[in-house]
């Protein structure tokens, strides 16, 4: 069997159409930059109904180049994704083979497109993304690594191949490679080349975006219930309180963040049990952010409030101890052993190497979630909204949580957007260093570790990781700057 093209026969006809394109749009955005800089500005016309519109001109005619070539572009990209669903690698060669692979991916995403715009008016702020092409562009982005690393990881509708399974023959195989041996029902090719140990480049992509999938969106979720249970009070009360809690938060900021993660998940801090104490700590932020929320709001409707609470924090309760147990202990050492709760009931069963990641992950990013919320607290506690809410008899965390917090959301969801992007790029460098993930792991970091190497000669193995992780943090990037334009016209 011959190896694979990257598209395939299609590239014959698409391929010298989409260089002249890209080619074409380079220049023109080239002008229009040129053009920018020494222009005074658009020239404007008043037409006879009074209303004003661009008298044209180079820089205009430039801009509309622009946008026209882009679109052109992207239609170009479908074009080669259609035609690679429906013909697969024979067809539109790698290209076609990753489009085939990716169908439940281009699903998921036509469908959530679809359904998001014509609902966008009764979506809020959410809604209003779809008004912002940078915000759907990195919405897409995001979106895209989402489903690809669900239907990756539990579900295995991806990956052609067993990530960790090593084929004869397949060793830093270039992309395109036919599979020595394929049997009936195996997947004929290594679509992005085998790594230095003869490695699926294309299967274990996909499964390292799951474990990003996994950790970044968690932990930065459990990070923020930190920050904003301790940041809301610190600012709203001022004081000692305030005092102590920012020299706490400060004192964390002080240290490296790389030396502190590598003091939390090396061996010989892990086997103390540490790690599982500080998740013992931490993850039990969300259930005490929850209790306070629902008593505030229905600290007068004990009927509402007694059952809801019961209900809701006995669920969590469950969900906690399971996420802190690990085959029915808590903490684990040579010496001694904590119990959990019982295995059977253990749902989230989180590996413990993760779990280590995960736990220094809200370690680091809490302090700094902290922060921002204190500055926010400080800032909207002297507005009027809340000094009403004060004269109606409010008690103070019903003020904080429903007064303060709703009306800080903006800044909170766009910092939480890059916050995802920060976790994803400490995701990777902990995989580069070897700390806390397994040496076989397919996280992105690890494998650009491992591809690094041979860097000169192979470079396929280290580029394509690094290529996920930078479009993804430009993804959450992007998001956030759309998600910021559309909140400041709230």
């Amino acid at each position: 069997m011959e190896p694979i093209t990257w598209t395939g026969p299609l590239g014959n006809v698409l391929d010298p159409v989409i260089t002249y394109v890209v080619l074409a749009f380079a220049l023109v955005l080239l002008a229009q930059i040129v053009l920018s800089a020494v222009s005074s500005g658009d020239r404007v016309i008043v037409n006879a109904d009074g209303t004003l519109s661009n008298a044209g001109g180079p820089l205009d005619m430039a801009r509309r180049g622009v946008r026209w070539l882009g679109l052109a572009i992207v239609a170009l990209v479908l074009v080669y994704i259609a035609v690679g669903v429906v013909s697969g690698p024979t067809g539109a060669g790698i290209v076609g083979g990753m489009s085939q692979q990716l169908i439940p991916v281009w699903g998921l995403l036509i469908a959530t497109f679809t359904l998001s715009i014509i609902y966008k008016r009764r979506l809020g702020l959410y809604g209003k993304l779809f008004d912002s092409t940078v915000g759907m562009i990195g919405f897409g982005l995001v979106m895209f690594w989402v489903f690809a690393g669900i239907l990756a990881g539990p579900l295995d509708l991806i990956a052609t191949h067993d990530p960790l399974s090593q084929v004869s023959g397949m060793k830093n195989k270039l992309p395109g490679t036919p599979m020595r041996g394929a049997e009936d029902g195996e997947y004929a090719w290594y679509l992005l080349g085998g790594d230095n140990l003869a490695r699926d480049v294309f299967s274990r992509l996909f499964e390292g975006a799951w474990i990003v999938v996994l950790i970044a969106p968690f932990a930065t979720l459990f990070a923020f219930m930190v920050g904003i249970t301790l940041g809301l009070p610190a600012g709203y009360y001022g004081g000692r309180l305030d005092v102590i809690l920012s020299f706490l938060a400060n004192l964390i900021l002080a240290f490296p963040v790389i030396l502190l993660f590598y003091l939390l998940v090396t061996p010989e801090i892990v086997q103390t049990g540490i790690p599982n104490y500080m998740a013992t700590v931490l993850f039990v932020f969300p259930l005490i952010f929850v209790a306070v929320l629902l008593n505030s709001r229905f600290h007068t409707q004990p009927s509402v409030r007694t059952p809801l609470l019961l209900v809701v924090l006995g669920v969590m309760g469950w969900l906690y101890l399971s996420l802190i147990s690990n085959d029915g202990s808590i903490v684990s050492t040579p010496e001694y052993s904590i119990p959990g709760m019982p295995a059977a009931l253990d749902i989230l069963n989180m590996q413990p190497n993760i779990l280590v990641v995960f736990v220094s992950v809200v370690f680091v990013n809490a302090p700094t979630v902290f922060r921002i919320v204190r500055g926010l607290a400080l800032d909207i506690k002297t507005r009027d909204y809340v000094a009403a809410a004060q004269t109606r008899g409010e008690g103070p965390w019903y003020i904080m949580l429903w007064e303060i917090l709703p009306n800080a959301r903006g800044p909170l969801i766009v910092d939480f957007c890059l916050r995802i992007g920060y976790t994803t790029i400490l995701l990777g460098t902990l995989g580069f260093f070897g700390l806390g993930l397994e040496s076989e792991s397919p996280d992105w970091g690890s494998t650009i570790n491992a591809g690094r190497r041979l860097l000169s000669l192979y470079p396929h193995a280290a580029i394509v990781p690094a290529l996920a992780l930078m479009s993804l943090v430009l993804g959450l990037n992007l998001l956030a700057d759309g998600l910021r334009e559309e909140s400041l016209k709230d």
